[in-house]
């Protein structure tokens, strides 16, 4: 089967343990980001599964009528970037391990090194030393301050373990079922959404972006954190409502943010405000991107492929293409 990889920016899939699931299979891997259909069009137009990274790249109608020979696209995680409409009309299957129940310890750990760089001013330290100044600010502990935990599952679980670790107070807003979660683990819970914005030092999104959630942080509950307080989102940036961090960050409230997602990625922009302000800590998207939590990521996705070589795919997300396909002659 002709497979193609898009996105792998370092050539780091092929040196993977579980590339080798791929044996046997004809495979071209992209290293660079291209989101022009033309030329996807062009490299894919013999591809027969497609791999994705997360959601580097966008898969949508017009691209997916130009690939006559596509029948499977295999990734891990939610699918906001692929038309999944347009893949069931083109009988094309989506297979979707979607990891509920798997911990991205990766994610969690990029979080907290977030939380520590920017409460301690790490970035502007380092930065100041080395162009010769000695001491540029006072950073803020951690010890005895509330951690905000919002949306309690498989990363802000763990990241709640952390800051209990750190020795603070850990209070979490989510849905009922993750508050309850929540509850029958130790933690507390807030009595609203309104309190839960006003009395945590630091505040860390962990929910996934669909429909329900972008937006769900407005400018008016961030009016409501602290001056001293640190926002910290390495989920998505659809979560926070469009430009409302910015002015609020350059209103004062929070007084910080460690950012690793943003409304567009990659972001080659160096002028954009988040890049811009002394009070935000930036990384590109990194939350996921390390060796160990690849080869977990890389061998759900390789293990769809083989299933569907097989004649039995798995974690398929659109069935209907397995209903038309059965009612064919």
């Amino acid at each position: 089967m002709k497979i193609a990889i898009l996105d792998d920016y370092h050539d780091t899939l092929r040196t993977l343990a579980c590339f080798a699931k791929l044996a046997g299979h004809e495979v071209t891997i992209w290293n660079d980001q291209v989101q022009e259909v033309d030329a996807l069009a062009a490299r894919l137009r013999d591809t027969e599964a497609l791999v994705l990274i997360r959601e580097r790249t966008q898969i949508r109608a017009p691209l997916l009528e130009r690939l006559d020979r596509l029948r499977l696209i295999s990734q891990r995680s939610v699918y906001p970037h692929i038309d999944i409409d347009a893949c069931t009309r083109r009988g094309v299957i989506v297979s979707s391990n979607m990891h509920a129940g798997t911990p991205s310890y990766a994610a969690a750990e990029l979080t907290w090194a977030l939380v520590l760089a920017a409460m301690r001013q790490l970035p502007q330290q380092v930065a100041a030393l080395k162009a010769g100044r000695w001491q540029i600010g006072v950073g803020h502990s951690l010890h005895g301050k509330t951690l905000g935990i919002y949306g309690y599952g498989r990363i802000g679980s763990v990241v709640a373990g952390y800051g209990r670790a750190f020795g603070m107070k850990v209070l979490v807003w989510a849905r009922a079922a993750s508050l309850a979660r929540a509850r029958g683990d130790g933690y507390a819970v807030a009595r609203s959404k309104a309190e839960f914005f006003s009395v945590c030092d630091v505040l860390s999104l962990h929910m996934r972006l669909v429909e329900d959630t972008r937006g769900v942080v407005a400018a008016d509950d961030l009016a409501r954190m602290k001056p001293d307080a640190l926002l910290v989102n390495t989920s998505r940036a659809g979560l926070i409502a469009p430009g409302a961090l910015v002015a609020a960050l350059k209103g004062g409230r929070p007084g910080m943010a460690a950012v690793d997602v943003f409304e567009v990625e990659p972001l080659r922009d160096t002028a954009d405000p988040l890049l811009n302000l002394d009070n935000v800590v930036c990384t590109p998207h990194i939350g996921y991107v390390t060796r160990d939590e690849y080869e977990v990521q890389f061998a759900d996705i390789f293990d769809q492929i083989v299933a569907y070589a097989a004649g039995r795919p798995i974690n398929v997300v659109n069935p209907k293409v397995l209903e038309a396909a059965h009612r064919r002659p």
